[in-house]
């Protein structure tokens, strides 16, 4: 499947273009169309798929969903991300979209029409409501929301015109707007079989339809045998590989990688990253930000699908603040590629050409706190990776099963012969002689 070798690309859709917090919703600014000015700068950089954060009409930060079907009136119209997805295919990219549908927001069509008929709304079955209570708005009846937010309504997915309604939805964004798959935002709340329904359905209509959940724990290998999805986020590979360069200490990445291969996940899919909209920019997370090159390097030679949030490419900062997340997710009027876009465009472009990067077999060949070696094999191809973390050069020995390789990003010839010298804070990609 196209997922399988596809580096992806993550922008929180809103943030990006620049839209106001609030939604009066009106349409007076097709800020959506921004991205058709970054649409070959993507291309540039190698990505072949980007997932967006929510982009469908809501109350105010995309997850308290309005309208299914209708584009955010601060984005533009529908027809607007028509032709964005259209400009986006004709560059090979994949779009990828938020599905929320463990909730909604309180301006959501259906529950406004329960707060206006109450107990004869044709909606009532829709959410998870006792009018025998009343709520924080005080609307008179009582209904669940999500982790105490009330502000985002919780949707009752047993009902079965519900899920009529949502299944209609994602096939209309299939139909009309042609996307490729859909992040699962809180699937670790979603019923099992709800996930494995949605999933069928859009296969249904496109084979090749890519279904990933939002897991924040580990243990959920169920998203794949009972959910059905294909892939789900690795979290504890997000803390494993920043903590790991903080504290120099590799045998956690390393641990937390082996774990999920060779137990919890084996033969599975992980949507593995350095940051996201939910957590601090990994420019300002790393203490050192030079080892920043050697991060998004180790990012995209391991097993997984690797994921760049939107400006982390050029070094964006930002911290989680108290109440608020704006810091992390700013607003761009264009590319400002750097130094250290062109690093990351160099392995995007290495892993792209080269499937043992992607598809690999993974063989350990050196681990101490500060350096690990390791090697990816697929279809007689191999492909040593060494990373030095520290400040000092270092000699390696291991058992390259070959005598020279070509170094990726420099295309310089490395003799294996006496031992493999790193050079302080160093990342090689060494494609070695294939066997005669």
């Amino acid at each position: 499947m196209w997922f399988q070798n596809a580096v992806f690309y993550q922008i929180s859709t809103l943030d990006f273009c620049g839209c106001p917090k609030e939604n009066d919703g009106t349409v007076t600014d097709h800020r959506i169309n921004r991205i058709k000015e970054f649409a070959d700068y993507y291309k540039d950089l190698g990505i072949s798929a980007i997932y967006f954060n929510p982009i469908f009409s809501s109350d105010s930060h995309g997850y308290d969903t309005r309208d299914y079907r209708r584009l955010d009136e601060r984005l533009g119209s529908n027809q607007d991300f028509k032709e964005i997805v259209k400009e986006l295919h004709k560059r090979h990219i994949r779009v990828v979209l938020d599905g929320v549908f463990n909730h909604v927001g309180r301006g959501f069509f259906a529950f406004e029409d329960v707060i206006l008929h109450r107990e004869n709304s044709r909606y009532v079955g829709w959410f998870k409501i006792d009018f025998n209570g009343n709520s924080n708005y005080n609307d008179g009846f009582w209904y669940e929301g999500w982790e105490g937010h009330y502000e985002l309504v919780k949707l009752n997915l047993d009902n079965p015109e519900l899920q009529n309604y949502l299944k209609e939805s994602i096939g209309y964004w299939i139909d009309y707007f042609d996307i490729d798959g859909l992040r699962l935002d809180v699937s670790y709340l979603l019923p099992r079989w709800f996930m494995s329904m949605i999933g069928d359905y859009a296969r249904s209509k496109k084979k090749d339809f890519f279904m990933m959940g939002e897991v924040l724990g580990d243990n959920a290998g169920y998203m794949f045998s009972e959910a059905c999805l294909n892939a789900i986020t690795d979290y504890p590979g997000y803390k494993g590989l920043w903590s790991s360069f903080n504290s120099y200490n590799l045998f956690e990445i390393a641990h937390t990688l082996k774990r999920n291969m060779f137990d919890m996940y084996r033969d599975q899919l992980l949507l593995t990253f350095v940051d996201n909209h939910d957590v601090e920019r990994i420019a300002s997370k790393l203490e050192d930000s030079a080892k920043l090159p050697l991060i998004f390097g180790l990012l995209l030679s391991l097993p997984g699908i690797p994921c760049i949030y939107y400006g982390s490419e050029w070094g964006q900062t930002g911290k989680k603040e108290i109440g608020s997340d704006a810091s992390l997710r700013p607003e761009y009027t264009k590319p400002m590629p750097n130094q250290l876009t062109d690093m990351i465009k160099g392995y995007i472009s290495a892993r792209r050409k080269h499937k043992a990067l992607s598809k690999g077999k993974f063989r350990e060949l050196v681990l101490t706190n500060r350096q690990w070696v390791f090697e990816r094999e697929y279809e007689g191809e191999r492909i040593i990776v060494a990373l030095n973390i520290d400040n000092n050069p270092c000699t390696v020995h291991f058992d390259a099963r070959s005598g020279t390789a070509e170094e990726l990003i420099s295309h310089q010839i490395h003799d294996f012969g006496g031992g493999s010298e790193l050079a302080p804070l160093s990342l090689y990609l060494w494609k070695t002689e294939k066997k005669k």
